[in-house]
């Protein structure tokens, strides 16, 4: 089954979307992976989840991705006397580390790191900021804040701390319990939220090993800061805008959503751009044309897959979301502009052999009208180096690794097969041959780019590229 568009979708799953019937109709209405949500649902939801999508998986014989999402750590205050108190701007109020039934002069905000880390001038966000305050005081067991935009302050609301980094690790013991259900579930990538620092993806690596991909998301104006080290250290990124654009203004979310889409088509890192991007489908069968828009924006970025939350996970029209997904982002990659555009925004490449030969392996197989670069890869680096390019021409991933297989539906326009190892040169071409034949990539007389690594089943050696011409039987 081949998807005839290079960037790729991500669903996530909730009440929605849960029956193996529904993720059916939503795999063949374009989705690519699968999003499951631990701040929502049991472990026994997502042990069924799992067990359907690698059954629907067993029967379309296609790879289909698991993507595990971790709650993160939530910062809240607690409780308040009569539910909520609202405030004025102009208002002084007044948090405190400890206590219930709390008021506008001690508002419990149960969480330490915040009164060790904050600094006057730093501001505290509340209910994703339709309640803003600025600290004008510290003692050792108050904050006091002058309200600057009023509202209502309710029980266990979230607050977002934009000018803060906190001691804080994003693995909380839930999020690890989750992490080893999860692992041993077999997801194919554990997505980190709330990421601060480099440290943050050192301690997740540790847990997971190579057992699944780590996924960074972007939602704290800290991680901007560092943003090539924890591009470095994880194998993905999710540009998660609700977070991200609660904490910085608005205005530079576009900005930063092209820059992080840059950084990872550079570093070789798939990069997702996520959240309310078709939202109003959570309760009608047709975007807005602001949406329809804004999904073509990340298409046209070069993002490698665009992802749909509530839409899939609760909405009432499911799969219609994905398919008016599958139909933008078809229409954008079709459309005059696309390709000059993606070409402009080409990050270039490192000076080094393999992405040389990637990038040639891109650049030769437009020239003569390829039907497929045929990527041999053991642990996905080599199609990878190839989709940084963002050729015309599609991609055919070979892979003997299922993990392997199962990564590579985030990545732009890749179209992974699973096969077993080659050991000769000539199993290579007789294999690239068969392989695209039998996926509808190539028919006698066409010509492909067959790029390998030599020795074979080595991963990391992107160094050998053939121009094969098919045969007539």
């Amino acid at each position: 089954m081949r998807r005839h568009r290079r960037a790729k979708i991500v669903a996530t799953v909730g009440p929605a979307s849960a029956s193996p019937d529904m993720l059916k109709r939503l795999f063949l209405a374009g989705v690519d992976t699968f999003r499951l949500n631990f701040s929502h649902g049991t472990h026994d939801d997502h042990a069924r989840v799992h067990a359907a999508i690698r059954a629907l998986e067993a029967e379309v014989g296609r790879p289909i991705g698991i993507l595990q999402d971790l709650q993160g750590p939530k910062i809240r205050v607690g409780t308040i006397r009569d539910g909520k108190i609202a405030v004025t701007a102009g208002e002084v109020i007044r948090f405190v580390p400890s206590g219930v039934e709390g008021d506008r002069n001690a508002i419990p905000l149960p969480h330490p790191e915040i009164f060790a880390a904050i600094m006057p001038g730093h501001h505290l966000l509340i209910d994703d900021g339709r309640v803003r305050v600025a600290v004008t005081r510290l003692g050792d067991d108050f904050i006091e804040a002058e309200v600057i935009f009023g509202g209502a302050i309710s029980n266990r609301k979230g607050v977002n701390l934009p000018g803060t980094v906190l001691d804080l690790s994003p693995l909380t013991p839930k999020d690890r319990a989750d992490l080893a259900f999860g692992l041993d579930l077999g997801v194919d990538w554990v997505a980190l939220s709330f990421v601060q620092k480099p440290a943050d993806l050192l301690e997740a690596r540790g847990l997971i090993g190579e057992r699944a991909g780590l996924m960074a998301k972007i939602e704290k104006p800290s991680a901007l800061d560092r943003i090539e080290d924890i591009i470095r250290l994880s194998d993905a990124v999710m540009v998660a805008r609700g977070d991200l654009g609660v904490e910085i203004p608005h205005e530079e979310v576009p900005g930063r959503q092209k820059e992080l889409v840059r950084a990872c088509r550079l570093a070789v890192k798939p990069v997702i751009v996520a959240t309310q991007m078709l939202d109003s489908m959570v309760a009608a069968p047709t975007p807005t044309r602001a949406e329809a828009s804004d999904v073509a924006t990340a298409i046209y970025d070069g993002a490698d897959a665009v992802m749909l939350s509530a839409e899939s996970a609760s909405g009432s029209f499911p799969v219609e979301a994905v398919e008016m997904m599958d139909r933008i982002i078809r229409s954008t990659e079709q459309h005059k502009l696309y390709r000059s555009i993606i070409d402009a925004s080409d990050p270039g490449e490192e000076q080094t052999a393999p992405h040389a030969v990637a990038a040639a392996a891109a650049d030769l197989a437009e020239v003569i009208r390829s039907s497929a670069i045929v990527a041999f890869t053991s642990s996905g680096t080599t199609a990878a180096r190839i989709a940084r390019k963002r050729p015309a021409v599609p991609i055919l991933a070979i892979t003997p690794d299922g993990a392997v297989s199962r990564r590579l539906c985030l990545l732009w326009g890749a179209h992974s097969v699973l096969s077993e190892d080659i050991h000769t040169y000539e199993e290579m071409v007789e294999r690239a041959v068969g392989i695209a034949q039998a996926e509808g990539f190539a028919r006698p007389d066409d010509s492909m780019v067959v790029v390998a690594g030599i020795p074979f089943a080595q991963p990391g050696t992107t160094n050998n590229l053939r121009v094969v011409s098919v045969s007539r039987s």
